[in-house]
């Protein structure tokens, strides 16, 4: 029996999901996109962050160029647009995602890394879009979501002469939040994980799903929607408990009064 593309372990309210193409730098196939796509509209209950990694010393290594299939404007825009999905769902879908990144983070890869909301990266790590030194444009987020971090001057740089960003180059630019020792991304990842699912999870829900959508308004509907995201947090039941652990000197127990 051949072994899943992704695995998907449950450490309590963690899941860790593994990409599992080492033979391939865990380059990214229909299938893996549909587990991946598959895992974010159902999470099983209980889970409250998940840990995204690669297998075999790799994160990702964009899209599987072997199993590429030749498709017309139409056929091309509309595989693009699932990426875009998929993409969506990982960010928004309400569940807080680590990257825990080494080797290969690269075209698809990077478009994936940066849909989610924490990015580690050890030495190995490589940050590339290689896609203008094949003739080609990226189709899976990268233009929005890498270019917001890079910005469009850096970014264009980057496609036209197909650089590589080292872990160290990649935390100065904003593509990782943590530069850590070899071998020390998972764990890394697994303590924040941990960390951010012992907040409450209506507040971890309300900065995921506003923050990016406050960057898209103009001042005034952004400060207008911070206030509704306050009104809905800071009445809450967990917002109660959060108050009174913090005067009673002791952790919050999110969730009970729920």
């Amino acid at each position: 029996m051949s072994e899943p593309v992704l695995k998907i372990e449950i450490r309590g309210a963690i899941a860790v999901l593994t990409m599992n193409r080492p033979e391939k730098r865990n380059a990214m196939c229909d299938a893996l996109l549909e587990a991946i796509d598959g895992f974010f509209r159902a999470p099983p209950a209980g889970v409250k962050a998940a840990v995204l990694t690669g297998s075999g010393g790799h994160f990702c290594s964009g899209l599987d160029l072997s199993e590429h299939v030749a498709r017309d404007a139409e056929g091309t825009m509309r595989h693009s647009r699932s990426w875009h999905e998929v993409m969506n769902r990982v960010e928004f879908g309400g569940l807080p995602v680590v990257s825990a990144m080494n080797g290969a983070v690269i075209g698809g890869g990077l478009e994936l890394a940066s849909s989610t909301h924490v990015r580690i990266a050890e030495p190995s790590t490589i940050f590339q879009l290689p896609e203008g030194r094949r003739g080609i444009f990226v189709g899976g987020g990268a233009s929005v979501r890498v270019g917001r971090i890079l910005g469009a001057d850096r970014m264009i740089e980057m496609m036209l002469t197909g650089r590589r960003y080292s872990a160290e180059e990649g935390l100065a630019l904003g593509l990782t939040h943590y530069a850590v020792g070899e071998g020390e991304a998972l764990e890394k990842a697994l303590e924040l994980a941990e960390k951010i699912a012992s907040n409450a999870p209506l507040s971890n829900y309300i900065m995921i799903q506003a923050l990016a959508r406050i960057e898209d308004m103009s001042k005034a509907d952004g400060l207008f929607t911070e206030s509704l995201c306050a009104a809905l947090t800071q009445t809450s039941p967990d917002a109660i408990e959060g108050l009174a652990a913090f005067l009673e000197k002791r952790a919050p127990n999110f969730g009970a009064g729920a």
